[in-house]
């Protein structure tokens, strides 16, 4: 080759570099899974998001713009301030493009505000505060799996509609059990119930009986448990040592997963009613992609977070891919062209204030007799179509609506 090729060649390569520098910032995609490794929400999300991310990495072909796709994870230990110290680190020095489970709902709005500052993403699939897609909204910010809104119209609604006409709250002492035991009092109350009282317990409790004693000295037909994971399981052990259920007070899990059913047993959640964003079994597709992910979580079935997981990874990589960016605004904003089709959601959409906009559904514990083996929990009662779950856009209070 002569000179003047080598030079040519040289100066169109440094233009392709320059190019590939230009679309993504580090020529790939980095991606972090923020999540509780370690606490109440472990099972949840914890290393099943991690494999859950592996595998839509390996669907995707392992690779963005000729590069590998890189994955780092880390324990938030449900602290706002460790969550948002690890997300501004991942965004200055280690290239992180965008961030995902994050599941406690004080951390969400926490890396959500570094996600907006930073211009990354940040995709939530297991907080459940409304207040990320309301006053404290983002174009950097996308609430992927549920929200305390549908949470409380699915199951709020039902039970009212079954005979449970008063409520007592016990409620998780952080912006997520406030928003759900709020959302559920309205629920409550716009179908013909009333609530007679609450009380907060702090977040990771170990003893709940005095919490309990004052829900059932209320006489409340149902006793709602605005709180999750460990804080639920715990919350229903000492529930039934009581013998407040057997006395005739119904409980609602206001956020109940499979895997807190699975530790609780059916024998103790038989006929609970609960709202989920995704169950394993609803067709072909999601009991495929719940058998590779047991093959590599030794036997668990995965949960609506680390399905929404997989999901929102592999919609951000489209998203990123089709935008040709990996800005963190831009990529939100294809996404919001997008319709979401997967193992996830059918019809799914990004709504302009940032929810993933898809139906629900109201399930059923099955009994210990209706069960056919592991994992054979849910009693899918009914589709809850989006437009029915969910906030409608024109009372949102989300200040990326003003016009």
């Amino acid at each position: 080759m002569g000179l003047k090729k080598v030079l040519l060649a040289g100066v169109a390569g440094l233009a392709m570099t320059m190019s590939a520098h230009a679309q993504y910032s580090n020529d790939g995609i980095t991606l972090g899974v923020l999540t509780d490794m370690s606490g109440v929400y472990a099972d949840v999300g914890g290393q099943g998001s991690v494999v859950a991310a592996q595998m839509a990495i390996e669907d995707f072909g392992g690779t963005f713009n000729g590069q590998p796709i890189k994955l780092l994870s880390a324990d938030h230990q449900n602290k706002a301030d460790i969550g948002a110290n690890i997300a501004r680190q991942w965004a200055d020095t280690d290239g992180v493009d965008a961030i995902f489970d994050i599941l406690n709902s004080a951390v969400g709005l926490a890396v959500q505000q570094v996600a907006t500052e930073k211009n990354i993403v940040s995709m939530n699939s297991g907080a459940a505060t409304t207040a990320l897609t309301n006053e404290q909204c983002s174009p950097n910010g996308v609430h992927y799996v549920y929200d305390t809104y549908a949470l409380a119209t699915g199951t709020g609604g039902a039970m009212v509609k079954e005979g449970g006409k008063s409520w007592f709250f016990i409620t998780a002492d952080y912006a997520f059990g406030h928003a759900l035991e709020a959302d559920t009092s309205n629920a409550v109350k716009g179908a013909g119930g009333e609530v007679l009282g609450s009380v907060r317990a702090p977040l990771s409790n170990q003893d709940f009986s005095s919490f309990l004693l004052q829900a059932q000295a209320s006489g409340a037909d149902v006793i709602g448990l605005a709180n999750a994971g460990g804080d639920t399981v715990n919350s229903i052990k000492q529930a039934q040592e009581f013998g407040i259920v057997a006395a005739g007070q119904k409980l609602a899990g206001l956020l109940i997963f499979l895997t807190d059913i699975h530790a609780l047993g059916l024998e103790t959640t038989a006929g609970l009613t609960i709202t989920t964003g995704w169950y394993w079994d609803l067709n072909d597709d999601t009991r495929a992609f719940a058998k590779r992910y047991s093959e590599k979580m030794g036997g668990s079935m995965p949960t609506m977070v680390h399905a929404g997981v997989y999901s929102s990874i592999m919609n951000y990589l489209k998203a990123a891919e089709e935008a040709g960016t990996d800005d963190g605004k831009k990529v939100v904003e294809q996404l919001r062209k997008m319709e979401i089709n997967d193992v996830f959601a059918q019809g799914g959409k990004i709504r302009e204030d940032g929810l993933h906009f898809h139906d629900m559904y109201l399930a059923q514990i099955k009994s210990p007799s209706e069960s056919k083996g592991p994992w054979d929990y849910y009693n899918i009662v009914t589709k809850i179509p989006a437009a029915e779950a969910y906030q409608a856009l024109e009372d949102v209070r989300c200040p990326l609506l003003k016009k």
